[in-house]
């Protein structure tokens, strides 16, 4: 079964490359985290996987409160692990 994807309207903002800097490290299995994303609509906690990092950002997958699947990279200051 598919799993639907956060409409662009209201996924999460996501850092810009040179926000998030280098070199990416990709976890060799994924961790499981809370994440503070912002969206248009405002703030949010969320249960998320760590699927990489850098030392200022981690990329997150998150599932919104509809069920629906997104991707984003916040802040590593955002994201503590569960």
């Amino acid at each position: 079964m598919a799993i639907d994807q956060v409409p662009l309207s209201e996924q999460a903002i996501t850092l810009e490359p040179a926000q998030y800097g280098a070199p990416v490290r990709r976890a060799e299995e994924p961790l499981e985290v809370s994440a503070w994303i912002h969206t248009r609509r405002g703030h949010a906690r969320v249960d998320a996987i760590a699927l990489a990092w850098t030392q200022r950002a981690v990329w997150i997958r998150y599932v919104d409160d509809y069920g629906r699947e997104g991707f984003a990279w916040v802040w590593a200051s955002a994201v503590t692990r569960r």
